[in-house]
This record gives C-alpha cells, sequence and structure tokens, in this order.
C-alpha cells in the first residue's frame, strides 16, 4: 500500500467517470487524494481553503506514486498544514496552477494505464469530502472545465460496510484497516474473493429544473435556507455554489418579498440527509464578493415557497430545459401577441404563444406580469437586452427568473388573504355636529394609486358628477413619510349611498395615463390605514404585526388620535373636523403591547377653501356660485430668513389666498 494512506489530513480521492454500466465491471482502481491549506480530516473544505497537493497511484499496476504540488492563488498555510505536510509558502511559489496540474494527472494516468487501448478505471476516495468539498467547488470558482472521471467515484467508507454491516459507525473506520479487507496484502483487487466495486457515487453535472406539489412529501433533513444572495441570482448559480453536492430535480427555490422581488433568500432541496449536512458545513462560503449564510429549514418551508397546485402552471413548465424570463409592468390590454412581437426576430419565444403565462387576479383582471420561455441561454440573453424597452406606452422590466419564483408569483395572486377581513365595528352614536358622520357610516371614499403630481383639482376633475356630493374641507391628500404624495387620498362624502355610487363609477378611471382605484370606506377604516392596515375591494385587514397571533377579544385600541393636528385646528371650522372615535372589542386585533407602524407620518388635508367656496361647481339650485367664506388671517412662525414670496405662496398652494403680496412680505418679517 502507499506510504501515505493512514494520514488523517490527507485522504483518498476516487476518479471515476460517468455512463458507466452497474453493475461495473473495471480493470484498474485509482486511489487518488488532496490536500488543503487549510482544514484537514473531517473539517476538509469547509474552510473554502485552496488546493496545495494532489497525488494518486493505481492500484493494480506496480506503479510510482504521483505527488504534484498545486500553487493556489493565495499562498498562504494554516498552522495545521505545516505541521501535518511540512510544507512552506517558498515551496508552493514554485509549483504549477490547479488546472495545469489537473492536466498532468489526466496525461499521467492515461499513459500508465494505456487507457487507450480501452482500459476502465474508477476512483476512490475515503469519505466524500475530496471530491465533493474540494475538487468541484474551487474547479467552479476558477471556471476549470473538469474531466469525466471526476463525476463518478467510490467510497471507501460505504465500500467497506457494504461489505461488513456490523462494522463501526463511517466516521469511526481505520483507513488502513478497511484498505487491508477490501484489498489484498500485494495491493491488487480481489474482485471475487474479496469485494466487488458496483453502483460507485455520482456528481451530478447539471441542475435540473421541475415542478413540485404542494401535496409533494418532503422530508425535513433534507432542506437547508441560504441567506445573503445577491438580488441578481438564479437557481443555476445556487446550483454553482452548491457544485458538487446533488440537488434535487427543481430544488432551489428563491424567496420573494412582500412586494414580488428576491429577498436574497433561497431554499435548496437535496438528494439525501448525507448531501444537506455537507451543504451546511459551506456555511460563510463566497458567491463572488458576498458570504453566503446556510442554516437548516423544513419541508414545509420548501412547498410554501415552490409548491404549487394550478395545472395551468404545471403544463407552463413541463416543458423542460428552458430559460424563464419574468416581464413585469405589461399594460393590462397587452396579448400574446404583443409579447410575441416584442421579442422577435432576435430572441423567439418557446412554443409561441404556449410559452406565455400571464399572471392574472382570481377573478381574471391583469396582474401586469408575465412568464416567457426560451430554449436556450443565448436567446434569453437577448430577450434580457429589451429591459426598459416599451411596449404600448409602458416601459417593461425584465429578469431571469426561476421555476420557484413561478409559483410563488402564481400563488400569491390566486391565493386567499392569510389574514381575514376584519369585520366593520358597531359602534354607539356619539353626538357630532352636522358634518361629522355618525360611527359605522361607510361614507369616505379612499383613492388609491394617483399621480404623484395630482392636485385637489385633479380628483375633482376625475371624480365628475360625484363631486358635488363631497362634504366642505373633505378632500384629504396623504403624505408618506418624507412628506411626498403618497399616491393616496380620502374623499368625505354626503352620504353612505354617495360614497357607494361612487366607488361604483369611478372605479379604475384614468388620471393622467394612470387608472386610480377608488373604494369606499368608514371614518373608522381611514384610520386604521393611516395605522398601517390595508383597504381594497376585498374588504378592510389589520395593519402589521410582529406577533404570530392575534389578540385575546378582550383588548381594545388606544383611542386613535385625530387625523388633523391641534395646532392646525385653528385653520378649520369645527364641524368639519374628522373627530377620533372609540373602538368597541371586537375591533381589536392585537394586544397592548404590539407596536403598531405608521405607514404615513402626516394626514394632509384639503385646503380650508371648500370645493364650493372655490368655485369649483355651480349650486345644487343651479344658480350662481356661493360666495367665498371670510378670509383669515394666519401667522406663521419659524419661517427661513432667505425665504421669499414664491416660498411662501408654494406652502399655501391650493389655498385660497385673499392677501396681496406686499401683506405675504410683512408675515415673512414678523416670521
Amino acid at each position: 500500500m502507499p506510504r501515505w494512506v493512514g494520514s488523517a489530513h490527507l485522504g483518498w480521492v476516487g476518479l471515476g467517470w460517468t455512463a458507466l454500466p452497474c453493475p461495473v465491471l473495471l480493470d484498474y482502481l485509482v486511489v487518488f487524494f488532496s490536500a488543503t491549506s487549510g482544514a484537514g480530516g473531517e473539517q476538509l473544505g469547509s474552510d473554502e481553503k485552496e488546493i496545495i497537493q494532489l497525488a494518486w497511484q493505481v492500484v493494480d499496476l506496480a506503479g510510482a506514486l504521483n505527488e504534484v504540488l498545486v500553487k493556489p492563488r493565495q499562498v498562504e498555510l494554516s498552522d495545521e498544514c505545516k505541521r501535518e505536510t511540512g510544507f512552506e509558502e517558498e515551496l508552493l511559489s514554485a509549483a504549477e496552477s490547479l488546472e495545469q496540474v489537473l492536466n498532468q494527472f489526466s496525461q499521467r494516468l492515461c499513459n500508465e494505464m494505456n487507457a487507450g487501448a480501452g482500459a476502465s478505471f474508477c476512483l476512490c476516495t475515503d469519505g466524500q469530502l475530496h471530491i465533493r468539498q474540494v475538487i468541484h467547488p474551487e474547479a467552479s470558482n476558477k471556471n476549470i472545465v473538469l474531466p469525466e472521471c471526476f463525476y463518478s467515484f467510490f467510497d471507501l467508507r460505504k465500500e467497506f460496510k457494504k461489505k461488513f454491516p456490523e462494522s463501526a459507525d463511517l466516521k469511526d473506520l481505520d483507513v488502513q484497516l478497511m484498505a487491508n479487507c477490501i484489498l489484498s496484502p500485494q495491493g491488487h483487487i480481489h474482485w471475487n474473493t474479496r469485494h466487488k466495486f458496483s453502483h460507485p457515487e455520482r456528481v451530478n453535472e447539471k441542475f435540473e429544473t421541475g415542478t413540485c406539489s404542494k401535496v409533494e412529501r418532503v422530508d425535513d433533513n433534507t432542506v437547508i435556507r441560504a441567506r445573503g444572495l445577491p438580488w441578481q441570482s438564479s437557481d443555476q448559480d445556487i446550483a454553482r455554489f452548491f457544485r458538487g453536492l446533488n440537488i434535487a430535480k427543481g430544488g432551489a427555490a428563491l424567496c420573494l418579498n412582500a412586494q414580488g422581488r428576491r429577498n436574497g433568500e433561497a431554499l435548496v432541496r437535496f438528494v439525501s440527509e448525507e448531501h444537506r449536512d455537507l451543504a451546511l458545513q459551506r456555511h460563510k462560503h463566497h458567491m463572488g464578493n458576498r458570504y453566503i449564510e446556510v442554516y437548516k429549514a423544513t419541508g414545509e418551508d420548501f412547498l410554501k415557497i415552490a409548491g404549487g397546485t394550478s395545472s395551468e402552471v404545471a403544463h407552463f413548465l413541463s416543458k423542460e430545459n428552458q430559460v424563464i424570463i419574468r416581464m413585469r409592468g405589461l399594460p393590462f390590454n397587452a396579448t400574446a401577441d404583443d409579447v410575441l412581437l416584442f421579442f422577435t426576430p432576435a430572441c423567439p419565444v418557446t412554443g409561441g404563444k404556449e410559452g406565455i403565462l400571464f399572471v392574472k387576479y382570481p377573478d381574471g383582471r391583469p396582474t401586469g406580469d408575465a412568464f416567457v420561455l426560451f430554449s436556450c441561454d443565448e436567446h434569453a440573453q437577448n430577450a434580457l437586452k429589451k429591459h426598459k424597452e416599451i411596449l404600448g406606452k409602458r416601459y417593461i422590466e425584465l429578469f431571469k427568473s426561476t421555476v420557484a419564483e413561478v409559483q410563488q408569483v402564481l400563488n400569491r395572486y390566486t391565493s386567499a388573504p392569510l389574514i381575514p377581513v376584519a369585520p366593520a365595528p358597531i359602534i354607539p352614536v356619539i353626538p357630532q355636529p352636522a358634518f361629522v358622520p355618525p360611527a359605522g357610516v361607510r361614507d369616505c371614499v379612499r383613492l388609491r394609486g394617483l399621480p404623484y403630481t395630482a392636485t385637489i383639482e385633479d380628483i375633482l376633475e376625475f371624480l365628475g358628477e360625484f363631486t358635488v356630493d363631497i362634504r366642505p374641507h373633505g378632500v384629504h391628500m396623504v403624505l408618506n413619510q418624507q412628506g411626498r404624495p403618497s399616491g393616496d387620498s380620502f374623499i368625505q362624502m354626503k352620504s353612505a349611498e354617495r360614497a357607494f355610487l361612487t366607488a361604483q363609477k369611478c372605479h379604475k378611471k384614468t388620471m393622467k395615463e394612470r387608472y386610480v382605484e377608488v373604494f369606499q370606506c368608514s371614518a373608522e377604516e381611514m384610520n386604521i390605514v393611516l395605522m398601517g392596515g390595508t383597504l381594497n375591494r376585498n374588504g378592510l385587514s389589520p395593519p402589521p404585526c410582529k406577533l404570530r397571533r392575534l389578540s385575546p377579544p378582550a383588548y381594545t385600541f388606544p383611542p386613535p388620535a385625530a387625523v388633523i393636528a391641534p395646532e392646525a385646528a385653528t385653520l378649520y371650522q369645527p364641524q368639519v373636523l374628522l373627530a377620533p372615535r372609540p373602538l368597541q372589542p371586537s375591533a381589536a386585533f392585537y394586544p397592548a403591547s404590539t407596536q403598531l407602524f405608521m405607514n404615513y407620518t402626516a394626514y394632509y388635508p384639503s385646503p380650508p377653501g371648500s370645493p364650493n367656496s372655490l368655485n369649483y361647481f355651480p349650486s345644487a339650485a343651479g344658480g350662481p356660485a356661493l360666495a367665498t367664506q371670510p378670509g383669515a388671517l394666519v401667522r406663521m412662525h419659524g419661517l427661513a430668513y432667505n425665504g421669499g414670496v414664491k416660498e411662501i405662496l408654494n406652502i399655501f398652494q391650493g389655498y385660497q389666498v385673499a392677501l396681496p403680496p406686499f401683506h405675504l412680505l410683512q408675515i415673512q418679517k414678523n416670521g
């Protein structure tokens, strides 16, 4: 036996080839080992250190032991490596690169065995680490194409376990003992009397895409979660990161956030627990310049991301080995012909119209997303060059996608909301001035999706005939946390019936080439939306909560603040303020300790001059417009010393200013 068989820090690596029949009939067995500049033994390859030595010998021939040093890109040896090998940095500086050494290995092996005459050989290794955790990962990082013999090998420990099932655990077996039992003292293999080498270990050359059903059973011990991925990474990039380990078909699923964008995480399913455990050893290995965290996950986690039930999606994804491109921002009237015309002729779509999948809401309305199949990477790269080109009147975003992303997007749009719709609270009527609606009455409308440049005049024009039903000072614009328009607005109507008709007639009407959604709501629902809840045509959902469970029904919300700040109340008549109303316990969603997050920092009311007073439309009797209300004097504190008339007029944009400019100059001096 070779003198290095029993070394603890150097293992045997069996090099083999694919497409061998099972059982395998071999002429020679080649033992091969490697050493890195870092840890050895059971931790070999876990520290992402480079290879510094390769050695091999043909067992059935009386050939010499081949030992070759390898020059790493960073010539830096750990103390353990120096102690076990006796190597120094100066010795490795004169060595050849890994690619050159692998070429030498192939040439010497062919010359020694006369492999060109039809001789067959396979490789044997002391465990899995040298092939799966050392050779393949480093070759992938350095873009080295490995010979076919590196994709099949025998694991000496597993072969010994087959021969002696009652032996100790694989990790406790002695290398020298295993070799003496399987190999003869002269170093020759006893194929018939000792042990038959068959069914070698395989290394997948390519990641296979595929679909996964939600009813499929996934073993918890085969799934990991990878975190910290670059946002543009694909499932093929994940397979490249785990090169050497066998990922199950369709087992790489990129995760999306609440906005449908990748969040830098992925769930990966391996073929066995052994491969999962090897994947965990790649914790904080690098993908480009980023290190990737690897943790255990469950089969349920994987099915939530990659599982699907739609037969339409299954049919779309049934064409294997296709490259998927996601389109985002499509016009809602776009057809399959428009998509085909957008891509042809440089990048033809696989299957024509059958290679296009439009994402729709449960009621059949388009979402603006679609997935397109291409037969090869070349066509897909040509398609990605059309990123942000125009289709209709909209620019289209293009991204390389995955099978799991298709399932996630379809599941998100077609599934029911996870949080049940909160029932409308039943609140006793509180005496209020005439213009404040009674509790529980849905006499308001919410406008969502407004252009950021929209003004109150644009909203009045958008509502058309329903502007006569707006209460004085009833238009409220909502600002985001940066003080900019959020695209939302709340309108107080004269009655719940008029609010209902407004929502029915104006929903999805266009304002400045954008459609605007209109929902009927109440004052309480307006407050909940301002605290972070959601309101759409399906109803009201509560604000986000960090806790996993809902609160007991005994808890009540703290009294909500008025939607108009007290210091701003001097600008409004008392009867037009939207006063807060307490909620009943049935409307509670979360415990008292829960921290609620405000989506908006300001609830921006319309100018004190109501639509009636600004003469935007005639009176109900059809007579002349109502006269303007008496003006008011406003004192402004804290103005910038370099501010001018223009800056002050910008502050009061939309308000009816009755003072001449020189009065504004005097106000500026007072500030």
